[in-house]
């Protein structure tokens, strides 16, 4: 969803210091980003150099690295250095671990609601002198338990349980309790614990619930000086050859060919023949080791070309159906470069790993199941295409699979999945296929993928395929064996011609076609003479038809047509009597209830078409004519996706149906950075609260209308939820229903009744009806 543009530096900041912000920020991080980031999440606020010396960076490569993982988290405002020094984050980041670096929360959050008098007994204990106040004391407290060789020393001089006590809660991560057991003895009871609670160096609960904790500050003193938080500023070598551009060009180029033409024999099977859906819903293996038998090739090939070609708009989910749409049948007629190029901008797009052929049991995991969108599986293929750009110029990985930790080390939070024998095989193996990777490098089509913008990577794609990709074949070269061979990807419409006349045997980076007397008869039986196939095929032909080809097309014409039926329910006539005397008199066609009316015509019992596959099958050419005489032409029906029909309006608002037809939704368009940036810094700091009352109005009546009745919601959170109405966008809202739970609901097709909100619900794949009152957070989807 594209949320409506900040108008303010406030608001602006409020937007990004949500936990959503954090969240889909978070995945797209480096390993030093992400370690840099749960290092300040423990230690937070604190200063660059106690920063660079708890991980190990203070000089050389590493402090370099440390520098630029802070100047990434500045550049998606989750750090930010203070006016005392002093480098801070949103809040949010500290949620995302559950216990950053193994430690606790520090001193201060864990003594927030200590009482004065609590604090003085522990600083009594400790010997420290300190002022009147609950601030002073606090404050003297957590200076004392930050300087390390005070705690040191401290802890040296405490009983041996209590010492034994410290280091090990120090070097264990803390432990959550879930539930309360009363009458269950608290950590005090442990030896030495009372004298550690006595002096702060664990904390407990005021109303002694749960374990008690141990403060980061004291956890990090008792690590000792050598002890450092992990940092990894460079990714890992792997064993790499030199390899030539011209090298890489070649294999990608035979990669994507052999990828396109496979691409274009799947769909068109699935055009002629949809693939049945399972009742649970996608394609199982059946009907996909039926396409792939069809279409000769691999069923990774099968999986990754219904899927890309399903988000692209050429497939669609129809009833019991996956149909082709009338999408296919303009992507059909482009050439290779732009077809390949469509699909390729779908596979950069996805949110699934189209490739994953077993669920984590091992059972097979059906094409187009509509499951859940999956970030991580797109931040493996981000992680991929950005693993292979950064490999040195000129050189390559030794194998494939070794592309795997860089993978892990540019996206550490990217979705590996359970059928991987190596890390991330099943993407890098996509890749392979799709001519992105070749040689191990990443190649001209895979740079162009990784560098293109959302507003132009179609035309971007569709340039570099054209470099590399050649032209569509429009000739044939024709055997005596009655073959048809084809080198590169042929021509939308010579594929058109030489499928009607003939059956396609293989394709790839070469296609065969062979005809038969079967197959001839098909086109004949469309309509077509046998003069226009010869002059057709000799159009396209590299050199002269073939004699045999000739023959049988010549032969075949001769034999075609010697019966015609016509409905009477059914007549058959012909100017040879001995010929009907014979059909007559065949065993084979008694079931057809033929008789004589006359020496050239017979009458059946059984319907035309019926009668017209008896004598198919018995060995003869039989023709269907119309009504007035004239030869029926044979074409094949193509099924088609049929568009949505929306449903009626319920009282109280306009209800959208749910979206059946399977295509993604168009792309929001890309907002001018640069622009919003200048409003935003002439803008005042803060938006002024509407209000309606005193001549400040709201942006629109929807927002006006949501603010009404959505009252713990903040302006921003009403003005996402109008946009979302407005524009029929979804939108993910923090809930809390009438039992008091809280849950996180993602809603699409709004439909605003005050003072219901009227949506489809994602969780639970249904329609329901939400209370405007009880929504307490709006995030953009």
């Amino acid at each position: 969803m594209s949320p409506p543009e900040p108008r303010s530096v406030g608001e602006l900041a409020d937007r990004l210091q949500r936990p959503g912000a954090v969240a889909q920020v978070l995945p797209r991080l480096p390993l030093p980003d992400l370690q840099v980031a749960e290092a300040l999440a423990a230690l937070a606020p604190t200063t660059r150099d106690a920063l660079a010396e708890l991980l190990g960076a203070v000089d050389g490569e590493r402090a370099r690295g440390l520098d630029a993982a802070l100047g990434s988290l500045a550049d998606h405002a989750l750090v930010w250095p203070d006016g005392a020094g002093l480098l801070r984050v949103v809040a949010p980041l500290r949620q995302a671990w559950e216990a950053p670096l193994g430690l606790d929360a520090p001193l201060r959050q864990l003594l927030e609601d200590t009482t004065s008098d609590e604090l003085r007994r522990m600083l009594v204990s400790l010997g420290v002198k300190s002022g009147g106040t609950k601030q002073q004391r606090l404050a003297d407290l957590v200076e004392h338990h930050s300087d390390r060789e005070r705690i040191t020393e401290l802890v040296a001089k405490a009983p041996v349980a209590t010492r034994k006590l410290c280091e090990r809660r120090a070097r264990t991560a803390p432990q959550r309790s879930e539930f309360i057991a009363f009458g269950v003895p608290g950590i005090d009871s442990e030896p030495g614990a009372r004298w550690a609670l006595e002096r702060g160096l664990l904390v407990q609960d005021r109303r002694g619930y749960g374990p008690a904790r141990m403060p980061a500050e004291v956890a990090l003193a008792l690590r000792g000086p050598g002890w450092r938080a992990p940092f990894e500023p460079a990714p890992p070598d792997v064993p790499v050859l030199p390899v030539t551009p011209a090298a890489v060009d070649r294999e990608a180029m035979a990669a994507a060919m052999a990828f396109g033409a496979h691409a274009a024999s799947v769909l068109t099977v699935c055009a002629a023949s949809p693939p049945a859906r399972l009742k649970s819903g996608g394609i199982g293996a059946r009907e996909l080791s039926r396409v792939g038998k069809a279409a000769r090739c691999d069923d990774v090939v099968v999986r990754i070309v219904l899927e890309t070609a399903y988000a692209a708009g050429l497939l669609a989910r129809d009833g019991d159906r996956v149909p082709a749409t009338e999408g296919y049948d303009a992507w059909a007629q482009q050439e290779p470069a732009e077809q390949f190029a469509l699909l390729l901008q779908a596979w950069r797009a996805m949110h699934l790993t189209p490739g994953q052929a077993r669920d984590e049991d091992g059972k097979s995991f059906p094409v187009l199941a509509g499951r859940p969108p999956c970030d991580g599986c797109l931040q493996a293929r981000e992680g991929l295409l950005t693993a292979a750009a950064r490999l040195p110029v000129g050189q390559g990985v030794k194998n494939h699979a070794d592309l795997g930790p860089l993978v892990a080390w540019h996206r550490p939070l990217a979705d590996q999945l359970p059928q991987d024998s190596t890390p991330f095989a099943t993407v890098i193996r996509e890749a392979e296929l799709l001519g992105v990777l070749a040689r191990g490098a990443l190649s001209p089509i895979g740079t162009a993928l990784l560098s293109a913008r959302p507003d132009d990577s179609a035309e971007t794609l569709a340039a570099a395929c054209r470099r590399l990709l050649p032209a569509a074949t429009a000739t044939a070269r024709f055997g005596a064996d009655l073959t048809a061979v084809v080198t590169g990807t042929p021509a939308a419409r010579l594929t058109t011609l030489l499928d009607s006349v003939a059956d396609r045997e293989t394709g790839g980076t070469a296609s065969v076609w062979r005809f038969s007397p079967g197959s001839v008869r098909r086109a004949l039986d469309a309509g077509r003479t046998a003069d226009a196939v010869e002059a057709d095929l000799a159009a396209v032909a590299v050199e002269a038809l073939p004699q045999p080809l000739t023959y049988l097309i010549h032969d075949t014409a001769r034999g075609h047509g010697r019966v015609r039926i016509a409905p009477a329910a059914c007549v058959l006539h012909s100017e040879e009597p001995a010929l009907l005397a014979e059909l007559a008199a065949h065993r084979g066609l008694t079931q057809l209830g033929l008789r004589h009316l006359a020496p050239t015509v017979l009458t059946s019992r059984t319907s035309l078409e019926k009668t017209l596959a008896a004598l198919r099958t018995a060995g003869y050419a039989p023709v269907a004519e119309t009504a007035d005489g004239a030869v029926r032409v044979e074409k094949a029906r193509r099924r088609r996706a049929v568009a949505p029909v929306p449903s009626p309006r319920p009282s109280g608002g306009t209800s959208r149906r749910r979206k059946t037809d399977g295509r993604p939704e168009k792309a929001p368009a890309t907002a001018d950075l640069r622009a919003l940036a200048t409003r935003l810094k002439t803008a005042p700091p803060a938006s002024p609260q509407p209000d309606p009352g005193n001549g400040v109005p709201f942006d629109s009546d929807t927002e006006e209308v949501v603010a009404g009745y959505a009252r713990q919601l903040s302006l921003a959170d009403v003005r996402q939820l109008a946009h979302a109405v407005d524009e029929g966008r979804p939108v993910t809202i923090d809930y809390v229903a009438a039992s008091g739970s809280r849950t996180i609901r993602t809603l699409s097709e709004l439909d605003l009744d005050p003072p219901y909100l009227y949506a489809w619900c994602h969780l639970r794949s249904d329609e329901r009806v939400f209370t405007l009152s009880r929504i307490h957070g709006v995030m953009p989807e």
